[in-house]
C-alpha cells in the first residue's frame, strides 16, 4: 500500500498538470481571438481603401463629365438636291450658348453690315454661321431675293432658294404673338413681330434651317411667324435699305422679288463670342425693339 506522503505527491502532481492545461487553452483561445480581431481589422482596412479610392469618401457625388450635346445637326442628301453644298458639320458639343457674336456681312453696295448674333436664344444657329462662315461657304454668293416682307434674302450659294449646306437644324427662337390663333390678325398696338433690322433663318420647309437668313429693312407684323430670329443689325441698316429699295424682277418662277442689280455678299465672317455682352443699340443709334416681340 503506498504511503499517505506518495498519495500526496500523485495529488498534487495532477492538481498541477491541470493547472498547465488550463493556462495552455486558455493562451490558444486568447491568440485566436486576436487572430480573428486582426483578421477583421486587416479586412475593414481593405474595404475603406477599396471605398477610398472609387470616391465613396467624396464630399461630392462624381459628376458627369461627359459633354453634353448642344446642338444636333440632321443629315441632308446632296444626291437629292444638287443645290447643296457640304462644308461638313459644325461641332455638336462645347459650343457657345451665352452672350453674342459678331457678324459682318460685305457686299458690293456699300459699307459692311454688322450684326449681332444671340447666342443665348439661338446657339445653334450662330454655331451654324460661324461654322459655314469658317469654310467660306457666303462668300461671292448673292443674295437673290428682297422678300414681300420687307426683307433681303440671302446665303444660298445656288441661288435658288433650295440651296445649302449638306444639314440643317430645327427652329430656335421663333417670335410670340399675343393673339391666340394664327389665322388671326395681330392685336392693336403691339411691337411689330419682326422689327426692322431683324436677322433671322429662312427654310423651305420651315423647320429645316439650313445656312438662309432673313435681314429685315423695314417692319414687318404677322400673326404666324415662321422665321426664326438669330440676331439683329448694329451698323450698315441704311446699307440695307438702299438695297431693298431697288427694283426688283422676275426670278425665273413668275415671282418679281429678285434685285435687278446683283447684291453680291464678297465676304461674310463671324467673330469670337462675347460672353455677357450688353445688348448694342440699332443702327440709327436708338434702342431696337425686342427681336421675340409679339
Amino acid at each position: 500500500m503506498a504511503s499517505s506522503r506518495d498519495r500526496q505527491r500523485k495529488l498534487a502532481r495532477a492538481k498541477l498538470d491541470r493547472q498547465l492545461a488550463r493556462r495552455a487553452a486558455s493562451t490558444r483561445r486568447r491568440r485566436q481571438i486576436q487572430a480573428g480581431v486582426g483578421a477583421a481589422l486587416i479586412l475593414v482596412l481593405v474595404v475603406a481603401g477599396s471605398a477610398w479610392a472609387l470616391g465613396a469618401f467624396d464630399s461630392d457625388p462624381k459628376q458627369n463629365t461627359a459633354a453634353e450635346e448642344t446642338c444636333l445637326w440632321t443629315p441632308q442628301d446632296a444626291t437629292a438636291n444638287t443645290n447643296l453644298k457640304d462644308v461638313g458639320t459644325p461641332a455638336t458639343k462645347d459650343l457657345p450658348t451665352d452672350g453674342t457674336r459678331a457678324m459682318t456681312v460685305t457686299t458690293n453696295q456699300g459699307a459692311p453690315i454688322t450684326a449681332e448674333l444671340n447666342l443665348t436664344n439661338s446657339p445653334c444657329a450662330a454655331a451654324s454661321i460661324a461654322h459655314l462662315a469658317s469654310r467660306s461657304f457666303y462668300d461671292n454668293t448673292k443674295c437673290h431675293e428682297i422678300t414681300t416682307e420687307g426683307a433681303l434674302r440671302c446665303g444660298d450659294p445656288s441661288g435658288t432658294g433650295l440651296g445649302g449646306p449638306t444639314y440643317s437644324f430645327y427652329d430656335e427662337e421663333l417670335p410670340t404673338v399675343p393673339s391666340a390663333s394664327p389665322s388671326a390678325s395681330p392685336a392693336p398696338n403691339q411691337p411689330p413681330t419682326y422689327p426692322k433690322g431683324t436677322v433671322a433663318m429662312i427654310s423651305n420647309p420651315p423647320g429645316s434651317n439650313g445656312s438662309q437668313f432673313l435681314i429685315f429693312f423695314k417692319d414687318f407684323t404677322t400673326a404666324d411667324p415662321k422665321y426664326p430670329v438669330i440676331g439683329r443689325v448694329t451698323g450698315g441698316l441704311d446699307v440695307v435699305e438702299k438695297i431693298g429699295a431697288l427694283p426688283t424682277v422676275d426670278n425665273g418662277t413668275g415671282a418679281k422679288v429678285k434685285p435687278s442689280t446683283d447684291v453680291t455678299i464678297q465676304s461674310l465672317t463671324v467673330g469670337e463670342p462675347v460672353t455677357g455682352a450688353a445688348p448694342a443699340p440699332s443702327a440709327s443709334g436708338t434702342p431696337a425693339s425686342s427681336p421675340t416681340a409679339g
